[in-house]
């Protein structure tokens, strides 16, 4: 059946776009549920965002490495293609992170402000992340090695966060009042507890199988057009995995709550080259196609430079100005990547 469908182009096409939308529904039912859990634990908005959310958020890039990982290692999917898919998919969403959805949210926001010390804590490793991409990707592959750097460099980070958090939490901040008031979403027991963590699983487990039709969708499209994998990943598959955080991050705008939204876009930026690409290498290596190296990942790491810069210099103050910056890096991104990267 599925062969049939991947045979016709237009059929692919549809059967790739309704799996990502439920992809992205999967994962914002995934996400809700795990921030309910994380304040049920006592752990405040922005530590939520850059870890548990990130992650979360982070699942339509994970699932989609750990079923192109699996696929390599069966030889049901073409080791290049798929590596270059997932890979552009990967980058291409931080990058729009990074640029046109913290621009939206921005904009939604009216004006955001960071902490000197969250840009230190967050956005340094951010960077300091895409640059190790980089240096590991030179020769062309993500070796079983690269991929336990990557993926041990998380874990050690994490470790960092949790230790500073038990220092610094605060229960106002998560939003419970000194009353005992608990935020909305937030299990009032154990049994609700439970109950979440299991619609928890079963939405990422929704969410792993439409990565697995997605991505067989996309190599449909990249065997039958001839466009590049890592192009068609970055243009199409980035801009669906980011629509979680952007989901997540206007939601915890609406709410008042600017903690979830900064530390989801940033901690994202983390989690999505460390956890997936990290824990796809580990599992199968990957084939880095050169566009991404000598483009991609410069350009993520440059727009992310340049949004520290701004930050640091403005006081960690971020307007309308900046928005309008990120819009048009954005924009300059992905023209120049058509143009003079169309091939892989």
């Amino acid at each position: 059946m599925l062969e049939f469908i991947f045979a016709n182009i237009w059929l692919t096409v549809i059967v790739g776009v309704i799996s990502i939308a439920v992809l992205v529904l999967s994962a914002d039912v995934a996400v809700t549920k795990l921030t309910g859990l994380a304040g049920f634990y006592r752990l405040s908005t922005t530590f939520v965002g850059v870890t548990v959310v990130s992650l979360a958020t982070s699942i339509p890039e994970i699932a989609a490495h750990f079923t192109a990982s699996v696929g390599i290692l069966r030889g049901t999917l073409d080791y290049e293609i798929s590596s270059a898919v997932v890979l552009g998919a990967n980058i291409g969403s931080d990058v729009i992170q990074q640029t046109l959805i913290m621009a939206i949210v921005i904009f939604i926001a009216g004006t955001l402000t960071f902490k000197r010390y969250f840009l230190w804590k967050t956005m340094l490793p951010m960077i300091i992340t895409t640059l190790m991409c980089i240096i590991l990707g030179l020769d062309g592959t993500y070796s079983r090695i690269d991929g336990l750097i990557l993926f041990g460099s998380f874990l050690a980070y994490v470790a960092f966060l949790y230790y500073d958090e038990r220092k610094h939490y605060k229960e106002e901040d998560h939003g419970f009042t000194p009353e005992g008031e608990r935020p909305e979403g937030v299990p009032e027991n154990g049994k609700e507890a439970l109950h979440d963590a299991i619609i928890a699983v079963l939405a990422m487990v929704v969410t792993v199988a439409s990565a697995m039709v997605a991505l067989q969708a996309t190599e449909g499209i990249v065997e039958n057009t001839g466009i590049s994998g890592s192009l068609i990943g970055v243009v199409t598959l980035g801009i669906a995995s980011a629509l979680p955080e952007l989901i997540t991050a206007v939601s915890g705008i609406r709410k008042g709550d600017a903690g979830i939204p900064l530390g989801t876009l940033i901690g994202s930026n983390i989690s999505n080259p460390l956890v997936a690409i990290g824990g796809g290498a580990i599992i199968s290596k990957y084939w880095v196609p050169r566009p991404l190296v000598i483009w991609d990942l410069p350009w993520e790491t440059i727009t992310g430079a340049i949004l520290w810069g701004i930050l640091w210099f403005n006081k960690g103050r971020a307007g309308k100005k900046t928005a309008i910056y990120l819009t048009i890096l954005y924009f300059i991104y992905l023209s120049m990547r058509v143009i003079f990267f169309g091939q892989d």
